[in-house]
């Protein structure tokens, strides 16, 4: 199966994590809930952000693009997660495969890049305060954002096009959760040391190269901090860059931990747990790393969560007295006052 006439492979098996057939269920439950927090999570954080005037600002525009981000880089994943928990088979074609790990790498490298923004959007709001408005408007942040889009979706192409003309014609089992360069090169029956160079150089340059701009930014951020002759003024100035800063560190550790290596060779539990990681826990936390720390998104939260409970209440109480105890203007004004 999985094999044409003349030998060539048709189809890829997912291999996943072995020996968990017996609790398949309830990982597919446990990463269904998780999937749907994801969800959940990223789309509260997108809309309270579209929806909130005094969070149209850039900083905010950026965290609500990261969170539609999420949205897509996580579906590319997680839904075959789940059918191959459930599917005995676990296949996916040769051009399925292909098409999930071009959209798995351009949607991670747009994040990379748009984290990559993010971190110099923080430093022009604290290295140059009075120019900030100046620079970062909302069309030099929406071309920004565009042009990471762009360079997402173009900087893979190379890479598909090259493992798209490999030959394979023997194993087609993927040792993975999902389909990615590594595991399908192994997969090669011809000399693949092209392939895998180019892979490392594309990884290495994708990874590095914002990185190293992040880091560039964040040494002239606590400069310009430190130097700031208020305690309270450094606290806030270094609580604005904590958020982003953790995101940062979850993201390009896990990837970089995972494609940054000259070899085409891996350990298999080793890849497949930071591959839980980027592709599930990272995008989990984010949501929750910006509800909780940033307080401005955790007030216009409880805002409009204290809104849409007294409305609820309202009616419960409507329905269950037969009458009006609450009269609209109250809720207003709790809405309002809150």
């Amino acid at each position: 199966m999985g094999t044409s006439n003349n030998s060539t492979v048709t189809e890829f098996i997912i291999a996943g994590f072995p020996g968990i057939h017996h609790i398949r269920h309830f990982l597919f439950v446990l990463l269904l809930l998780t999937y749907l927090l994801i969800i959940t999570g990223n789309v509260v954080v997108f809309l309270i952000i579209r929806l909130q005037p005094r969070l149209h600002v850039p900083m905010y525009f950026f965290i609500s693009i990261l969170s539609f981000l999420e949205l897509w880089y996580t579906a590319v994943t997680i839904p075959k997660m789940l059918s191959n928990l459930l599917d005995v088979t676990r296949s996916i074609s040769f051009k399925g495969c292909l098409l999930q790990v071009y959209f798995l790498h351009s949607l991670g490298i747009t994040e990379a890049l748009l984290l990559t923004s993010m971190a110099y959007d923080r430093y022009l709001a604290i290295c140059t305060p009075l120019h900030y408005p100046t620079i970062m408007t909302f069309q030099f942040g929406l071309k920004l954002t565009i042009s990471c889009w762009l360079c997402g979706f173009l900087y893979p192409v190379p890479e598909i096009i090259l493992i798209s003309q490999l030959p394979f014609c023997g194993p087609n089992i993927i040792e993975h959760i999902f389909c990615d360069l590594s595991p399908v090169i192994s997969l090669a029956c011809t000399d693949t040391s092209t392939s895998v160079i180019l892979d490392f150089a594309l990884s290495a340059c994708v990874i590095s190269g914002p990185v190293s701009l992040i880091v560039l930014s964040y040494v002239r951020i606590i400069r310009v901090v430190l130097n700031i002759p208020s305690a309270e003024g450094r606290r806030k100035a270094f609580s604005t860059c904590a958020t982003h800063l953790i995101v940062v560190v979850m993201f390009f550790g896990s990837v970089g931990f995972m494609y940054i290596r000259l070899t085409k060779t891996y350990s298999l539990n080793y890849d497949k747990s930071l591959a839980v990681v980027y592709s599930v826990l990272t995008p989990l936390c984010n949501p929750v790393i910006y509800s909780l720390r940033n307080k401005e998104i955790k007030d216009a939260i409880w805002k409009y969560l204290r809104f849409y409970m007294l409305f609820i209440s309202y009616f419960i109480c409507c329905s269950l007295k037969g009458k009006d105890r609450f009269s609209v203007s109250v809720y207003e004004r709790t809405h309002f006052n809150g």
